[in-house]
């Protein structure tokens, strides 16, 4: 069974008036499955649940560590991740490490285009260490928006990258734009993307920024 977000696609695509060979060629899904789920689409709700594994609670810290540094060794990722509870070997760790980074190595091209005045922002995190309070040390954050036609910057350093974070600087941004843009691009940021894979995009579900209008948008990086 296919994951509902691709059957999602498929008739989405199918529905723009792509033929069925192109939607398998941009999914990259054989022929036969599109032309099932075009004719069934209840088979969206048959899916199987997807495995579990000992990483999930800290695959987001994973990705902090690798955007501070892209070739951190899996064993200083590992002494890391014990610290904070996780009991798996290094096996899973590894082979995980070379998943990710695998996907790195082919990145797409994207055609830059300008957009007119407050159709547009861009967002995305930014790392800066950490500071000390006392005996404790805590992460330093960015949260950078620019207005797409103007180039203008707003920036928000934080502490925390959860959803509450975002959704808080996003709206001190606004404030100071002095209004909300038409469209929101994002990178790949965890909270915003939990998974991409060529055009076929599977946002993060607490970021329901995205309309009818399809306000929300994803940059490949």
């Amino acid at each position: 069974m296919l994951d509902k977000r691709i059957i999602f696609e498929i008739h989405r695509l199918k529905n723009m008036g792509l033929k069925q060979r192109q939607v398998a060629r941009e999914l990259r899904v054989g022929r036969d499955t599109v032309k099932k789920y075009l004719q069934d689409p209840e088979k969206a709700f048959c899916s199987k649940a997807t495995r579990s594994s000992k990483l999930d609670p800290y695959k987001n810290n994973i990705a902090k560590y690798l955007d501070d540094d892209p070739q951190v060794k899996a064993t200083v990722i590992l002494q890391h991740l014990q610290q904070q509870g996780f009991g798996g070997e290094i096996t899973i760790l590894r082979n995980y490490l070379r998943k990710v980074r695998g996907k790195t190595k082919f990145r797409e091209p994207f055609i830059r285009f300008e957009s007119k005045p407050g159709e547009q922002m861009q967002i995305d995190w930014g790392h800066f260490g950490s500071l000390s309070y006392g005996e404790h040390r805590r992460k330093l954050y960015a949260l950078a928006v620019i207005e797409s036609y103007s180039r203008k910057l707003y920036v928000e350093f934080t502490h925390s990258q959860k959803q509450e974070a975002l959704h808080q600087g996003l709206v001190n941004a606004f404030s100071y734009f002095m209004g909300s843009p038409q469209d929101i691009l994002v990178d790949n940021m965890v909270t915003a993307v939990i998974e991409r894979d060529r055009s076929l995009v599977r946002f993060n579900e607490v970021f329901s920024l995205q309309d009818k209008s399809g306000g929300l948008q994803c940059q490949g990086s």
